[in-house]
């Protein structure tokens, strides 16, 4: 196996204006804020990103969507940021809004290789607009499409050197199913553990599917 622990500066190269990037977090809660400091200090721009939510102006993506590093997000609200809402007004943030349970399973698709998730959620809103219905025994569904990404960018509590990642409590959120839904995973530790210190059944994204590993706690 393959140790994947890395400095933060060997995934530099990695990165590059334009990207479609998934980022973990819920209200900044489970985000790798190490790595949304590098694509800060790199100077990352025309992003799109795929999230729950906006945060806060000084928190996880917040701070891209602050700093007008984000050219189009796919997410659920921005009610908690107001630079978010006034990017959003003044047409410099594209915002392609979607339900919560819709967008984690549009990423669930992406991770599975299926071709779209059915749901009634938004059927007569504007949430429909533009999108492909399905009958199914005379009931009316939207066609969500999957969503994939270049990277996901997650935060595991204890990682060990081979990318099985575990998450306490509510850092969990979308982490575990973005990391199915990307080409390059890249994971921010905790705590990086020795092999074998935590019994394999409390692993929740194993480490076949993660790259790299970079150790931080802010």
């Amino acid at each position: 196996m393959k140790n994947k622990v890395t400095d933060i500066e060997n995934i530099k190269p990695l990165f590059k204006d334009g990207m479609r990037i998934m980022i973990g977090g819920f209200l900044g809660v489970g985000t790798p804020e190490n790595i949304i400091d590098l694509i800060i200090d790199m100077g990352l721009g025309n992003l799109t990103v795929i999230g729950n939510d906006s945060s806060y102006v000084d928190r996880g993506i917040g701070r891209l969507i602050a700093g007008g590093r984000i050219k189009k997000y796919i997410t659920t609200h921005l009610g908690t940021n107001p630079e978010a809402i006034k990017r959003y007004n003044d047409k410099s943030m594209e915002v392609e809004f979607n339900p919560q349970g819709t967008l984690i399973e549009r990423i669930r698709a992406g991770g599975a290789g299926l071709g779209g998730v059915l749901t009634q959620i938004g059927l007569g809103t504007l949430v429909e607009h533009g999108k492909r219905k399905v009958e199914i025994d005379g009931k009316e569904y939207i066609l969500e499409l999957p969503l994939r990404a270049d990277m996901a960018l997650i935060r595991g509590s204890e990682v060990d050197p081979y990318g099985n990642t575990r998450y306490f409590g509510t850092s969990r959120n979308y982490n575990p199913t973005m990391a199915l839904a990307a080409d390059t995973v890249i994971v921010q530790a905790e705590n990086i553990v020795d092999f074998g210190d935590v019994e394999p059944e409390n692993f929740v994204t194993p480490g076949v599917v993660v790259d790299y590993i970079i150790e931080g706690n802010k």
